[in-house]
């Protein structure tokens, strides 16, 4: 849940749209159109930065000289001058943080599948979209909208496989300041790997699905298909569909194991991870594609947004200290189990791991360590943290 500059919460919720033959007709006319406008806007924006309001006032002389741009409508076109104006600001910023930039590119057909109706030009009754200028679109509504809410704005999108959705932003009418009350004695350390997507202070594991390495061989197959098709021949454009369903069904089920993971850890009250550097971790040629595979970046975005508190510590030492006497223990990418010297302590590296950074993020808030039970057994057995019990097949499997 995010909120606008009046601090009023927005949502947004996204629907599956199922257009018939003469809609997607209409609807593919309408990216068409708006592409054509960005690139007139890219085209006058050569010379130099190009604000909104003169992108604005650009469009107004482009439909008098083009006069059937009136037949769309306008509130769509002119998001178009919001996107460029978006889009150089992110070049700026880009270009001050040291990377190098140069000036917007065109759009090509296969690269621009959004349009946007703000404010006005829409509405939602009876299971379909009412869209202005193109029609009465069938909806599925997998959830429903607040009473008290208000749709401000409707981005429609078409997918690489040819699937369209159109995303809802909504204004809650009553403006909410409820601070939630937090418990540090809910509160779960996660440790994040490839072998094991996440172990958690609590003592659970679950396995990394790595949903691109199953679909390996499948996507071999239809590349090697694409490579012998003639370019620009409808065989090659139907084999290209083809592995874009593949590379869609892959992010859909990875999607769904990370919305579901997540929503587990956010019952608790208090989540806390390591700060991961992913720019240098991805440098490992051996480790990148399983790094890249399970997306924890995008792991993180969805607790930030579930949970009441979510705490990211620095991963230094959490995999060589020990949990319960804090020797530092180095062991290789190899070695699984931690075997402590000092106290004589042996679990798993990950659990070690999450139990240490469960104990940095509670020493941030001067809360007691949680980790000075003596052995693995007895720590589960006390830990204040409340987690529901979880699917005992998925600890077998990995047993």
């Amino acid at each position: 849940m995010q909120h606008n500059i009046c601090g009023v919460p927005t949502r947004t919720f996204k629907f599956r749209l199922y257009p018939n033959s003469d809609q997607q007709y209409k609807l593919q006319n309408n990216l068409a159109v708006c592409r054509w406008v960005y690139n007139k806007f890219v085209e006058s924006a050569k010379n130099g930065f190009v604000s909104r309001n003169d992108c604005n006032y650009f469009l107004t002389e482009l439909k008098q000289s083009e006069s059937w741009l009136y037949e769309y409508h306008s509130k769509m076109l002119q998001m178009v001058s919001t996107q460029i104006d978006g889009a150089q600001k992110a070049l700026i910023e880009k270009a001050k943080n040291g990377h190098k930039t140069g000036p917007l590119k065109f759009a090509r057909y296969s690269e621009y599948r959004t349009f946007t109706y703000n404010q006005s030009g829409f509405e939602i009754k009876d299971g379909f979209l009412h869209l202005s200028k193109t029609g009465r679109i069938k909806i599925i509504q997998h959830r429903n909208i607040p009473e008290n809410a208000k749709i401000k704005q409707v981005i429609v999108t078409k997918s690489k496989s040819g699937k369209w959705h159109a995303c809802i932003t909504l204004n809650i009418a009553e403006p909410f300041f409820d601070i939630p009350k937090i418990s540090f004695t809910k509160a779960v350390g996660i440790d994040m790997g490839i072998r094991s997507f996440a172990y958690d202070s609590d003592g659970y594991s679950t396995p990394n699905p790595l949903n691109l390495k199953k679909m390996l061989k499948p996507l071999a197959r239809i590349q090697r298909k694409i490579s012998r098709r003639k370019k620009g021949s409808n065989n090659r454009l139907k084999a290209i569909r083809h592995m874009q369903k593949i590379h869609e069904k892959i992010a859909s089920r990875r999607n769904d194991f990370q919305h579901k993971l997540s929503a587990q850890y956010a019952k608790n009250d208090v989540v806390i991870v390591e700060k991961l550097e992913m720019t240098n971790m991805v440098k490992n040629r051996r480790l990148s594609r399983s790094i890249m595979d399970s997306c924890w970046g995008a792991f993180l975005q969805k607790l930030e947004y579930k949970c009441k508190m979510l705490v990211k510590v620095p991963a230094r030492d959490t995999s060589i200290n020990c949990c319960r006497c804090g020797n530092k223990v180095p062991k290789s990418l190899t070695v699984r189990i931690h075997r402590c010297n000092k106290c004589y302590l042996v679990i798993d590296r990950d659990y070690n791991a999450s139990v240490n950074i469960l104990n940095k993020g509670l020493n941030i808030f001067d809360q007691s360590p949680q980790a000075t039970i003596s052995v693995p057994q007895e720590l589960r057995e006390l830990t204040p943290v409340e987690i529901s019990m979880r699917s005992r097949k998925q600890e077998a499997h990995v047993l």
